[in-house]
């Protein structure tokens, strides 16, 4: 397929089936160049099966997968010299250094070794890893065992990047800079395929986001669009200077639903005027001090929750 437009990725009716499952159905989609693209969805959405299909890893029962115009199935290799791979369990040779890692993923695509070395020190410096780039890895973090990983990834300068839940269980500093990362890279030019069941983090990345359930495309517009959907699932976050009872604070017939946050409530109505009126007579007949309030609007995760639970698309 000659590529006539800017989508870098493209996803054509793929479809994966393991045994009596579905997996992946019949989903199309695109990428546009330069973008960070979110892909969301529950646990067992398809999400990971879908990047495998796309990075050539797993062969689709149907459909195809285009990396700047190439067909994945028809041109493997060169649709994977295109692109670096994150995968959700990291691929690291933990009997080798950070720089040893690095220097052989860009071996794997032909990079001269001089080159090469000056790139690693290059990375392991912007992954805050130079001083320990000689320490064998499995004396690593976590969260270090990531860094090397992406970095090992983009030795070669990947106009894309797949990343397969590249956040989880590392620590917040370890997912600040590699969020940074990404971010410098997307500015750089290099187009970002993200999964993730962090919605936050794709809040906070991504220019547009699909969301999978069940192994279909439920929607896909920009997180802001999809927050406005159900602008009208408004809360009001409220802490106290005293414990109670959430039975108490959950009275009335404007709250819809109560949920505790660490020492705030979060409560969900239709009508946040009234809600904050009802809370500040409610502060003053049980002697209560408010210590912070504030309306928030429908976030990524009210719409994603929405999206997940409908049923307006074909089962």
């Amino acid at each position: 397929m000659k590529k006539e437009n800017n989508n870098v990725i493209e996803a054509n009716a793929l479809t994966k089936r393991f045994g009596n499952v579905t997996a992946v159905n019949q989903i199309t989609f695109s990428v546009n160049e330069g973008e960070i693209f979110g892909f969301l969805g529950p646990n067992g959405a398809g999400k990971t099966t879908t990047i495998r299909m796309l990075t050539g890893l797993l062969a689709p029962d149907s459909g195809d997968a285009f990396i700047d115009g190439v067909n994945v199935k028809r041109n493997p290799i060169k649709a994977k010299m295109k692109m670096g791979v994150i995968p959700e369990m990291g691929n690291v040779y933990v009997d080798l250094n950070a720089q040893q890692n690095i220097i052989l993923a860009g071996r794997f695509y032909g990079l001269p070794m001089k080159e090469l070395k000056k790139r690693a020190n290059s990375l392991l410096e912007q992954f805050e890893l130079y001083d320990r780039k000689d320490d064998p890895v499995r004396t690593f973090s976590k969260g270090m065992k990531q860094r090397v990983n992406i970095a090992s990834a983009i030795a070669h300068n990947p106009e894309v990047l797949f990343l397969d839940e590249p956040m989880s269980g590392l620590d917040v500093q370890s997912q600040r800079l590699i969020r940074d990362i990404i971010n410098q890279m997307n500015q750089k030019g290099t187009t970002i395929f993200l999964t993730t069941h962090n919605i936050e983090e794709a809040n906070q990345l991504c220019a547009r986001v699909a969301i999978i359930n069940k192994g279909k495309i439920v929607v896909i517009d920009r997180p802001e669009r999809l927050r406005r959907t159900f602008e009208t699932t408004q809360s009001v976050e409220i802490s106290f200077d005293k414990c109670i009872d959430d039975s108490l604070i959950g009275k009335g017939n404007i709250v819809n639903r109560v949920e505790r946050l660490g020492d705030k409530w979060k409560l969900y109505t239709n009508n946040p005027d009234k809600l904050v009126k009802y809370l500040a007579k409610f502060a003053e007949d049980k002697d209560l001090t408010i210590v912070s309030m504030e309306i928030c609007r429908a976030s990524l995760e009210d719409a994603f929750v929405k999206f997940t639970e409908s049923k307006s698309y074909d089962d």
